[in-house]
């Protein structure tokens, strides 16, 4: 089994910034890309940024020079810095990983509970 717990959502002005991270554990034996989600109300789960295990990233054209994506292989872990937060990131925001069980599994992706974003004006 694997977990993935995610922290620190919360409630910011407009222009002001928060670091999102998100923890995998459980049985693993490897992580290739690791990346995180948003899903505001009425509206469908859109990636936001995604790493991959060499640190190659990608992001979504509305975050891109606003947020950054890292990890630490050591630990499983990866973060979101978001700076200069509008109100429209509101959303929850949900980490995922891709995980390797054992050396002779294939990959599975698992997804954290959430966590809320919410950017007032």
């Amino acid at each position: 089994q694997v977990q993935l717990v995610e922290s620190g959502g919360g409630l910011v002005q407009a222009g002001g910034s928060l670091r999102l991270s998100c923890a995998a554990s459980g049985t693993i034996f490897s992580i290739d890309a690791m990346g995180w989600y948003r899903q505001a109300p009425g509206k469908q789960r859109d990636l936001v940024a995604r790493i991959t295990s060499s640190g190659s990233t990608n992001y979504a054209d509305s975050v891109k020079g606003r947020f950054t994506i890292s990890r630490d292989n050591a630990k499983n872990t990866v973060s979101l810095q978001m700076n200069s937060l509008k109100p429209e990131d509101t959303a929850v925001y949900y980490c995922n990983s891709d995980v390797r069980r054992d050396k002779y599994s294939l990959t599975g992706r698992y997804w954290g509970q959430g966590t809320q974003v919410t950017v007032s004006s």
